[in-house]
């Protein structure tokens, strides 16, 4: 009897699955805990929640759930692009800015041509390229930090996208203004370059890569309302692009694939600068904090600009499996080549103390 993989495309038999954040739900079936007791430093997640504006606008917009969204998310569309100093055909909405990821993928790429990215980037661009038969060149970063001019030579005829997520998950660093400007003078026009900035609201001087777009290059900036937003639960992101190249992604987009709920919440959070600033206040504080209690314990970790840290225990697995069981779920780094370490979430100061109290039972490290 056949298999069924002798159907599927042969590209998916090999293709790891990715795997998220431990959900806090199946963590407190398995600890036979109350869910509400523990506390997930594992997805860069905003741990004051949603806008109140924004929450208000979800509840809104359940009256309307028995009709279609808008497909063309004109309104959140015409404000991204008001904010952004853009016409709206220079914007595409994604469910998550993973979708449009995808959609560079449909666009772009076909059986045998090359994507670069980073070693040490957001996997999902590994993904993406497996699914549609492309190559994933992955650039060495022996510093943790973008090589930009490695990812450069590492270009062939076949070369379709590169990614450069900046800041970069999971190792919290940033490419500067000038390392960006270099880089993209050098590109070939044929390609196109994706700035993956999921986290782009956190940074206090962000490098300008929307001038690339202003300037007509084959740039796609990709960000979210996932992180600093909180909308994480509603999947939506956007894309900024030349409006040619926003024409074709368009192509690849599924009818109504952003709810009317997310476009509401999203557009309602816009217009909320006061909880933007108060997420980024918690978040330098807590970074801040972890960093330096990972110094007094000596522990080596990758200072970060997102709301995450990436610190060095030796045993990442064990270190994530013990932590677990004293009810909090940090992120474990084997499938991004790094079983060394963990990625720590920045949470709210009492979720960050309990943590770094966790961590030092764990490591056996004593107060500082």
């Amino acid at each position: 009897m056949s298999s069924i993989w002798d159907l599927a495309n042969s590209q998916l038999r090999d293709l790891a699955v990715y795997e998220p954040g431990k959900p806090i739900e199946e963590t407190a079936r398995e600890l036979g805990a109350d869910a509400a007791s523990i506390i997930k430093l594992a997805s860069n997640e905003n741990p004051l929640g949603p806008s109140p504006k924004a929450l208000a606008a979800m509840r809104g917009a359940l009256e309307s759930s028995h009709l279609y969204p808008d497909g063309g998310g004109y309104y959140l569309r015409e404000a991204l692009a008001a904010s952004l100093g853009f016409s709206r055909d220079h914007i595409i909405l994604g469910s998550g800015s993973n979708e449009i990821i995808e959609f560079l993928g449909h666009a772009f790429l076909d059986r045998g041509d090359d994507v670069i990215t980073s070693e040490h980037a957001f996997i999902a661009y590994k993904l993406v390229a497996a699914v549609f038969g492309a190559r994933t060149i992955e650039v060495p970063s022996p510093d943790l930090c973008h090589d930009l001019d490695a990812m450069l030579a590492a270009v062939t005829p076949k070369t379709r996208l590169i990614f450069v997520a900046n800041p970069n998950n999971p190792t919290g660093t940033l490419a500067s203004q000038n390392e960006i400007d270099r880089f993209i003078e050098r590109v070939p026009e044929n390609v196109v370059v994706v700035f993956d900035e999921a986290y782009f609201e956190y940074l206090d001087h962000p490098p300008d890569t929307l001038r690339f777009v202003r300037a007509g290059r084959n740039v796609a900036v990709l960000r979210t309302f996932s992180k600093i937003q909180g909308l994480a639960s509603l999947r939506i992101g956007y894309g900024i692009a030349p409006p040619g190249l926003i024409q074709v992604l368009q192509k690849t987009r599924q009818p109504f694939n952003v709810s009317g709920i997310a476009q509401a919440a999203a557009l309602a959070g816009l217009g909320d600068d006061e909880h933007r600033r108060e997420t980024k206040r918690v978040t330098d504080e807590g970074r801040a904090y972890l960093q330096e209690q990972f110094k007094a314990m000596n522990l080596t970790f990758v200072p970060s600009v997102a709301n995450f840290v990436l610190v060095k225990v030796g045993d990442g697995a064990g270190t994530f499996r013990k932590l677990l069981e004293r009810q909090i779920i940090v992120r474990a780094l084997k499938g991004y080549n790094l079983p060394e370490w963990i990625r720590i979430s920045i949470g709210t100061m009492e979720q960050n103390r309990k943590c770094i109290a966790a961590l030092r039972e764990v490591l056996n490290s004593p107060p500082a």
